[in-house]
């Protein structure tokens, strides 16, 4: 399996900006690859995923404000976070294979990384 190692996060006031980093061990160009979150005391949450064509989907709290993005020479996913709210408080995880099932949503197969914590003060 691809390992990853999350880094960018740490501590911004609300409105401020953050871009997160996944690198992977390996070539990531045919997988799909997606960024999720886990706040404590709550279940790790899908924030967005980009396909190995290059098409991007969003969780709606955060349409409009992130943007997911890959360089497959370099073997990184990047997550930009702009407009940052303190309810996007959260140790967050990338994970390079997520598949597509039957009914359209994606479920993740990658390894994890050790994540990277974003704190958002008000």
């Amino acid at each position: 399996q691809v390992q990853v190692v999350e880094s960018g996060g740490g501590l911004v006031q609300a409105g401020g900006s953050l871009r997160l980093s996944c690198a992977a061990s390996r070539s990531i160009f045919s997988l799909n690859v997606g960024w999720y979150r886990q706040a404590p005391g709550k279940q790790r949450e899908l924030v967005a995923l980009i396909t190995s064509g290059g098409r991007r989907n969003y969780a709606d709290f955060v349409k409009g404000r992130f943007t997911i993005s890959r360089d497959n020479a370099k073997n990184t996913v990047y997550l930009q976070m702009n407009s940052l709210e303190p309810e996007d408080t959260a140790v967050y995880y990338c994970n390079t294979d997520l598949r597509q099932g039957r009914s359209g949503t994606y479920s993740w197969y990658g390894s994890w990384g050790q994540g990277t914590q974003v704190a958002v003060s008000s």
